[in-house]
């Protein structure tokens, strides 16, 4: 369990006591069980972004809030300089850098995803509210999107119905990278 695990954890149960909702309703409403809900408040389960973008809007707050415990304060702009953005090292394979971190009120979150390459066969599928817009930047991966796979390479784009299950692997034992805009 990383410290950055726990501290998300503890910002979820803090933020789910101050909506007044006991733990079995919050996870009906993510759609997860009361065990994992539980695992998720101590730090001792690793969240997948459609986890957390589905706790978050239940909740009524910005994915940031549960991140980093700090609410987005720009409303006019916010620029990030390149290889900067809020970095979310959920675990080996994957890291995320919101590119939009500061902005309140956003009605996409933007994410420079790297997905590592794994041996693990077909990956863990996720969904959440809304659609999503993925556009690859390096290397090549698998996407999975429901029953479908499709093969993106650099300058690829897929659009879709996030509330699709969905996950990415990358191919030919090199890292993947790709620019994700997850829409309410």
């Amino acid at each position: 369990m990383t410290e950055q695990l726990k501290e998300i954890g503890t910002r979820l149960q803090t933020l789910r006591e101050i909506m007044d909702m006991s733990v079995e309703e919050l996870a009906a409403a993510c759609e997860v069980t009361v065990e994992e809900l539980e695992a998720y408040e101590r730090g001792e389960k690793d969240f997948s972004f459609s986890f957390l973008y589905n706790v978050a809007n239940v909740l009524g707050v910005d994915v940031l809030d549960l991140m980093t415990g700090d609410s987005p304060k720009l409303n006019m702009a916010c620029m990030v300089r390149k290889g900067g953005g809020y970095e979310i090292q959920r675990r080996k394979a994957y890291s995320y850098k919101h590119l939009a971190y500061t902005f309140r009120n956003k009605k996409a979150e933007p994410f420079l995803v790297t997905v590592e390459p794994k041996a693990e066969e077909t990956p863990v599928l996720h969904s959440h509210e809304g659609q999503e817009f993925n556009y690859m930047v390096e290397g090549s991966m698998n996407f999975y999107l429901g029953d479908m796979i499709y093969t993106l390479e650099p300058g690829d784009t897929i659009y879709f119905d996030s509330g699709v299950p969905h996950a990415m692997k990358a191919l030919n034992g090199e890292r993947a990278q790709f620019l994700a805009v997850v829409m309410k």
